[in-house]
């Protein structure tokens, strides 16, 4: 279910043109009273003209109605040299603008898949503009006329506030689904819950039933969604006790914030892969599956597609990194004089990663794989507590230390404000399909 509760334009709003239109007045001899024609004043006809165009301004007051546009999208392996010469433009045009434009434009971020225009006058047939598409909001302006240089120019974009509540039947990401949110937003939203909500909700032991909530902007230009930004407030319900995360900057505090002004990112996220499952938890009695005898599992296995990217649960210090024959490739890291985690079975490491590098909580440091003893892709995640392997999920982590008092008031009314929203979003039962 979505609602909206405001919209917004921060973009340019174009005023209207007014077109002026010139009228030819025929002056014509009448039979019945004759007309004198003022001296030098000639007799004239009346004369059909050519519409004047209705301008359509676009790309920082580019006046389209002038231009035949050329469209094209990058190709894999394509560069801007290439590109400008099957378009009949010299690279030493090329060569000019980005020298006059090398503060603005980088050309290496150019990208496959990505759109671009050639405009070209229609009277002259000269080529007036290239312009590089980077994304649906941000564009550069490459001058062929004047040379002047590379422009960076942003679409008007159309904020609308949107509101959205569901009920889980089975995970998080079949829960957007079951209410038909666009599938290229699913990951998004998905994200940005986990994002603020991952080191207070297990999202890998959701049950049916569970509801959650969120306000979030939505972009759009010229009325189409252009993506998902920043998600305002969340609502989590699990277990019969609700969650909350707030989004809050004074340029104090920057981050998500649960009700009592505590910040929601913890020592240690609850996992290290997104968007998997536990496929085997920690037991000191379990059945090898390759081995074929009981064997202690000292760690916490989340299945997850090959290549799907491992996150350091917590900041540190790479302590071991290598291959054995049963771990395959692992990363172990050592997070303070109490803490360390370990991670198995990965199908490679993620560059840089090497003993002595410091981690950062969320930062990539390998990819899911099957090396070792392993019978699937997975990670298997081990968590050290005082030299002794632990259970991590049956781990009480120290809390962060809460807002400073003086700012609560401040705090309070911000999240007040959201907290009303939430509670007057209604939670529907998906309709069946």
């Amino acid at each position: 279910m979505k609602l909206r509760f405001m919209k917004s334009t921060p973009g340019q709003i174009m005023m209207g043109v007014a077109l002026t239109s010139f009228i030819v007045l025929g002056i014509r001899n009448s039979n019945s009273s004759q007309m004198s024609l003022l001296p030098g004043l000639a007799k004239t006809e009346t004369i059909s003209t050519l519409p004047i165009p209705t301008p359509e301004y676009k790309y920082n007051n580019i006046n389209m109605a002038f231009y035949d546009a050329e469209e094209g999208l990058i190709k894999q392996g394509a560069v801007l040299s290439e590109i400008f010469s099957s378009l009949g433009i010299g690279i030493s045009t090329l060569h000019k603008l980005l020298e006059a434009g090398q503060d603005v434009f980088e050309v290496r971020s150019l990208r496959a898949g990505k759109k671009y225009k050639l405009l070209t006058e229609k009277t002259s047939q000269e080529p007036a503009y290239f312009i590089y598409e980077q994304d649906a909001i941000n564009y550069y302006i490459f001058d062929l006329k004047d040379m002047s240089g590379i422009e960076k120019g942003q679409n008007p974009v159309d904020t609308v506030h949107r509101a959205f509540a569901g009920l889980i039947q089975s995970s998080l990401w079949n829960a957007f689904s079951d209410y038909e949110i666009e599938s290229r937003q699913i990951p998004v939203l998905t994200s940005k819950m986990e994002d603020a909500m991952a080191w207070s909700v297990d999202f890998h032991h959701v049950q049916p039933g569970d509801q959650f909530k969120l306000i979030y902007d939505e972009y759009f230009v010229e009325g189409e969604s252009v993506g998902i930004g920043e998600m305002k407030a969340a609502y989590f319900q699990t277990s019969g006790k609700d969650y909350y995360a707030f989004k809050y900057n004074n340029g104090t505090y920057d981050g998500y914030f649960s009700a009592d002004g505590r910040p929601m990112k913890k020592a240690f996220l609850k996992a290290p892969v997104k968007f998997s499952r536990i496929s085997s938890r920690y037991n000191l009695n379990r059945f090898h599956p390759i081995l074929k005898r009981t064997k202690a599992h000292l760690g916490t296995d989340y299945a997850a597609p090959y290549n799907t990217e491992i996150l350091a649960t917590a900041d540190g210090v790479i302590e071991r990194i290598g291959r054995t024959r049963g771990n395959g490739n692992f990363i172990k890291i050592k997070h303070d004089k109490t803490y360390s985690t370990q991670y198995l079975h990965m199908n490679k490491f993620a560059s840089n990663m090497k003993k002595g590098v410091h981690v950062k909580q969320g930062e990539v440091i390998g990819y899911v794989g099957s090396t070792g003893l392993a019978t699937g892709p997975h990670v298997c995640y081990r968590f050290w507590k005082n030299g002794k392997q632990v259970d991590p999920l049956r781990q009480n982590l120290p809390e962060p230390e809460p807002m400073d008092p003086a700012m609560m008031p401040e705090f309070n009314l911000a999240k007040e404000a959201l907290q009303k929203q939430l509670e007057a979003i209604d939670v529907e039962v998906p309709a069946q399909t």
